[in-house]
């Protein structure tokens, strides 16, 4: 069974720092990318940051460059985020996927809950 389980999140105030973490197991022997979604209530789900293994190249979405770094570690299909200068306008559920072919992201977590107060 693959399995793609999202840790940390929770509430911060505005200007705070948050870390996001992910990981995925089972089924999933290696990825290609791994990164991170969110959606807001109301709203669509948006792609926030991703890592590709190959040479760690990383992608972000322009409302959180400068403010949110990814990282991990492809040998244990890890992924961080790290949120920092939080704006209420980051409150989400954020999602965690992995790709494990170019194809696209196939597997994807709960979810981990982010709030930021103002």
């Amino acid at each position: 069974q693959a399995q793609v389980v999202e840790s940390g999140g929770g509430l911060v105030q505005a200007g705070g720092s948050l870390r996001v973490s992910c990981a995925a197991s089972g089924r999933i022997l290696s990825t290609y990318a791994m990164g991170w979604f969110r959606q807001a209530p109301g709203k669509e789900r948006e792609f926030v940051a991703q890592i590709t293994w190959r040479r760690s190249i990383t992608a972000y979405a322009d409302s959180v460059k400068g403010r949110f770094t990814i990282s991990g570690d492809n040998a244990k299909n890890t992924v961080d985020l790290q949120m920092n200068s939080l704006k209420p306008e980051d409150t989400a559920v954020y999602y965690c996927a992995a790709m494990t072919t170019k194809r696209g992201y196939d597997y994807w977590g709960q979810g981990t809950q982010v709030t930021v107060s103002s």
